[in-house]
């Protein structure tokens, strides 16, 4: 190749150097998609149709941006990731609240999805590696692969801290350690670096996203209690103040030597094929393994002889009694305090009432979903709250018969 179409790659290269501010921004971006989603969703009232639909639009220009881009351009790049995290959140959670689509079935859609991507770029492109992004082609082929990692984590995540009753801290620090294990196979034990990045990447949607839960959750939820508004806010700071030290000191583009080194794998073709293959297993066996041992747990703790959710479900139904009488009496801080209690106690009965009877539980949590937005909004209408609650209670009491 020509030394001057080389640099002229090398300037074109559309993503960041990966340096330790690369997966800080990572992370906050991904903690920013869980919290600022929910912020819009709930905080301002615009439901999740409407909060899909305007962050799709802001993604969509942001993108069209960054492809008229010439080169990498952190404010607009890692805008883009911002956007997209937001929006791969929003996916997940249309599929599952909105439609009902059960977290396994997304998590195996995704996964199949995200697979097929990676096989259709490597088999176009011969490579994965994210510093060889100079062609349009390269570049749709990565922000596809993006948009699915961050629906995959979002399922992923969401599976195992509340369908399996983990918690977000628990859940967060799992993930840590298996990224922790991943550095340390790469670094000792000659993983192949690409693979190695596509891991970590997957598995940091997860990671943000319990951090983001823990810290914006109520207490009650088990959260930090920090709030949604609040969580976003420090985080957008951050993630401002990290983009615009990246835009001054240049840190993160890649030179040319740093490009090469990057691009190097550790052994041939086939001992990456065989690496990737065995990575694929230990995660099949291990994530099956886990889902189908805390599964079973969850069907010793909870009543085997129990078919139907009848007499299980009176406490929703006395909170949302309660949250209709402070509505009608427009004592909306008072209905909103037990939109807290209703979203912990339903989360935390998740698993098991959810074992029982999965079909009715989703109707149940579609409803109960609709409760908690109508009474979260800035400001309620009471119409519109009593409406949500009649429904959900006509739901839960003909359940709990």
């Amino acid at each position: 190749m020509p030394i001057n179409q080389s640099k002229s790659k090398i300037l074109l290269n559309k993503v960041p150097q990966v340096t330790i501010f690369f997966w800080i921004i990572k992370v906050l971006c991904t903690t920013v998609g869980e919290t600022f989603a929910d912020f819009l969703n709930f905080n301002l009232g615009f439901g999740l149709s409407f909060t899909t639909i305007i962050m799709g639009i802001a993604f969509f220009i942001a993108l069209f941006f960054q492809f008229r881009a010439t080169k990498y351009v952190p404010s607009i790049y890692w805008i883009t990731v911002v956007l997209i995290s937001v929006f791969g959140t929003l996916v997940t959670d249309n599929l599952t609240d909105g439609m009902g689509v059960p977290l396994e079935l997304s998590t195996a859609v995704f996964s199949v999805l995200l697979g097929l991507t990676f096989l259709f770029w490597y088999l176009s492109e011969k490579t994965l590696s994210i510093h060889s992004i100079y062609t349009r082609k390269r570049e749709a082929f990565y922000w596809l692969t993006i948009l699915f990692t961050f629906a995959l984590g979002t399922a992923v995540g969401d599976l195992y801290s509340e369908q399996l009753g983990l918690g977000y801290l628990n859940t967060g620090i799992i993930v840590v350690i298996i990224i922790a294990i991943i550095y340390i196979a790469y670094k000792f034990f000659k993983l192949n670096g690409i693979l190695a990045f596509w891991i970590a990447y997957i598995l940091t949607r997860p990671l943000g996203a319990s951090l983001g839960d823990y810290l914006s959750q109520t207490k009650v939820n088990g959260g930090l209690g920090l709030g949604t508004t609040i969580t976003s806010v420090i985080f957008l700071i951050a993630i401002l103040g990290i983009i615009v030290f990246l835009a001054v000191s240049k840190i993160d583009i890649s030179t040319k030597r740093e490009t090469t080194n990057t691009e190097q794998t550790n052994g041939s073709k086939k001992n990456v094929f065989i690496q990737t293959i065995v990575v694929l297993c230990v995660f099949l066996i291990v994530g099956i393994g886990g889902y189908t041992w805390r599964s079973n747990n969850l069907a010793l703790e909870t009543n085997v002889s129990q078919a139907t959710l009848s007499g299980q479900l009176s406490d929703f139904v006395k909170i949302e009694n309660d949250m209709f009488n402070d509505v009608s009496s427009n004592n909306f801080i008072s209905a909103k305090n037990k939109a807290n209690e209703l979203e912990h106690q339903w989360d935390t009965s998740e698993p098991k009432l959810r074992k029982i009877d999965g079909t009715t539980w989703t109707k149940i949590d579609g409803t109960i979903y609709v409760v908690l937005t109508a009474v979260r909004t800035g400001n309620p209408d009471a119409s519109k709250c009593k409406s949500a609650l009649n429904n959900s209670l006509h739901v839960l009491k003909g359940a709990n018969k």
